[in-house]
């Protein structure tokens, strides 16, 4: 086999690696992404929560959302953001004020910033849910 024919086989062997590589992780993001907006978002059951501050982290590659929220008279008084990796989510961060408004995570999600909006959803359902 001449030296040329070689290093095209080689090419193209690493050019198929590659695509084949590039394939499954867009086929596993877009699973994590699918399994996200399937994931359940419960009462959060203030009722039962003692005043605090309370810690929640929610993750579904790649939007990783860690948050904080104050209870007051089994009301949220406040979430904030601590970090909140995302592609183009940003805008997603606004929906905080709607769930204080609401006292619930049953509300709709951010047009645009939808994976973002659900992770943020769940990290406060998670904080809240270890502090009852």
């Amino acid at each position: 086999m001449s030296k040329k024919l070689r290093i095209f086989v080689f090419i193209f062997s690493l050019l198929i690696i590659i695509i084949a590589i590039g394939a499954i992780a867009v086929s596993s993001i877009q699973t994590n992404l699918d399994n996200l907006k399937n994931a359940e978002l419960n009462d959060l059951g203030l009722s039962v929560v003692p005043d605090g501050t309370y810690y929640g982290e929610y993750s579904a590659f790649p939007v990783s959302v860690e948050v904080s929220v104050t209870i007051l008279n089994h009301e949220i008084q406040s979430i904030e953001i601590f970090k909140h990796d995302n592609g183009q989510g940003a805008p997603a961060e606004v929906i905080i004020d709607t769930v204080i408004e609401e006292q619930s995570v049953q509300v709709d999600t951010v047009a645009g910033a939808t994976y973002s909006s659900y992770c943020i959803l769940l990290a406060i359902q998670d904080a809240i849910d270890l502090g009852d």
